[in-house]
Order: structure tokens, then C-alpha cells, then sequence
């Protein structure tokens, strides 16, 4: 029977499917680090009391990507190069979500609505990281290879998660609300095809890797589509949705030290 810890077990017993997972992994959140570092430098300053915050979350963005490429060392295996179809970071940018990294490049304060528009993003894709996280945290743990890197990383998303609640509230209090709730909207509404498009590229690539049939890969790919026509009827909605998060101030502080692994 396919099921999530079914199909994650086999790509994990694999070193190529490994590989090719923690690379994607790993270069998704190295993105996110130097994006989170850049955006930190650029705020404006009516937000500066913001900008420790976004500087650890940018740090907590690159001890991931480190854990991943440690997660490889320890089974011997070097990063592998990342297919441009399964980068979901640079094709959430092509779709113009977010902060472009032309814009980033620069040294010109960002603008207030820049800051809006850059923690509305990141509501919505650290809504999927979470869940993402969330479910690899149920199957897995306890398991002795991966289980301390899981729950880390789950730990972080999770707050990353707060963090966008707290802060975007706050802004609608401010009198942004209409603009937050436009921008929420339009990331979500491009990040569930974008996650479909590079989710059906990710089952390509394990599937060619691990010889999957034409039958079961057929039936992953069905499941991917039922998963974004869901999403596309209305499970959108719980990516824009604001609350008080129960963990206040989840960015206060550095960010905790990387697990080592032996």
C-alpha cells in the first residue's frame, strides 16, 4: 500500500534518492538564508526592530540547509545537482511571488509594503514547510538516522510559522490588512501549482532513480493532482488565515545550534 512514510523509506534506503532529496532540500533553504539575510539588510527603518527577527530566520534557513548536507556526509554522499524543475524557491520567484532577488541585490532600503509583501510569502510557504515537517516528525522521529534532523527542523518551521502570524497581524492592525489579505491570496493561489509542478518533477526523479512502474507512478501522479484540485476548491483558505499564534515572539533570540551528527 503507497503512503507517505512508505514512499519517504524507500527513497531513504536509497543513496542516489537521497541524495537528490537533500540536495533539493538543502538548496531550497540556502536560498532562504541569503533571501532572509538580504532582506534583514534592507529594512526600512521605520522596521528595523524587525530586522533581528528576519536575521534569524534567515540563520535558521541555512543551519537547515547545513543539516541536510550533513545528513549526506554522514552516509558518505556529496550534494547533487539540483534539477531547475524541482527548485521550488526559484520557481515561486519566476511566478513573481515574493521578493525578486534582482530587488534583493540591490542596497536600497526595501518599503514597508516590500516587508508585507515578504512576510505574506513566507506565511504561505512556511504553512506547507510546517505541515511538510509536521508529517515527516509523525513517521519518523524516532528513527536513528534522520529523527534528530526531523524534529529540529519541525521545531523551526513551526515558529517560522508564528512568527509570520504575529508580525502580519500586527501590520493589519497598522492598516495594511486589505494588502496582506490580496498578497496572501495571490501567494497562495501560485504556490499550490507551483508545489504541484515541482511535486510531480520530484516523483519523476525518484521514480526514474528507484524504477518505478508505469502503474505506480501513474498513481502518485493522480494523487498530486487530487491533492492541488483540493487545494485549488478551497484548501488555499488555511494558508491566508491569520491568528494570534500561541507562540509569541517565536523569532526572539539566535537561533539554536544544528544538531551534530556522527
Amino acid at each position: 500500500m503507497l503512503s507517505a512514510k512508505s514512499l519517504f523509506q524507500e527513497i531513504l534506503a536509497n543513496d542516489e534518492s537521497f541524495a537528490l532529496f537533500c540536495s533539493i532540500a538543502a538548496s531550497g533553504e540556502s536560498q532562504g538564508g541569503w533571501e532572509n539575510a538580504r532582506i534583514a539588510a534592507l529594512v526600512p527603518e521605520s522596521e528595523r526592530e524587525l530586522a533581528p527577527k528576519i536575521t534569524r530566520h534567515g540563520a535558521d534557513e541555512d543551519k537547515h540547509g547545513r543539516i541536510f548536507n550533513a545528513l549526506m556526509k554522514k552516509r558518505g554522499l556529496d550534494p547533487v545537482p539540483v534539477p531547475p524543475e524541482t527548485d521550488y524557491t526559484m520557481l515561486l520567484e519566476k511566478n513573481g511571488i515574493g521578493l525578486a532577488h534582482e530587488q534583493l541585490g540591490r542596497d536600497e532600503r526595501l518599503a514597508v509594503q516590500d516587508i508585507v509583501t515578504y512576510l505574506s510569502h513566507s506565511r504561505v510557504t512556511e504553512q506547507r514547510a510546517s505541515e511538510q515537517m509536521d508529517l515527516l516528525r509523525k513517521h519518523f522521529a524516532d528513527d536513528p538516522d534522520i529523527g534528530r534532523a526531523v524534529k529540529q527542523i519541525s521545531g523551526d518551521e513551526d515558529n517560522h510559522l508564528a512568527y509570520c502570524h504575529e508580525e502580519l497581524l500586527r501590520f493589519a492592525y497598522a492598516g495594511h490588512g486589505r494588502a496582506i489579505q490580496r498578497t496572501l491570496r495571490e501567494c497562495a493561489l501560485a504556490e499550490i501549482r507551483v508545489y504541484r509542478d515541482v511535486s510531480l518533477a520530484v516523483m519523476a526523479n525518484m521514480g526514474r532513480i528507484l524504477g518505478w512502474s508505469k502503474a505506480k507512478s501513474a498513481v502518485l501522479a493522480a494523487g498530486i493532482h487530487a491533492m492541488y484540485a483540493y487545494e485549488r476548491l478551497g484548501g488555499w483558505r488555511r494558508m491566508v488565515s491569520l491568528e494570534m499564534p500561541e507562540r509569541r515572539d517565536a523569532l526572539g533570540g539566535p537561533a539554536s545550534a544544528a544538531p551534530e551528527f556522527a
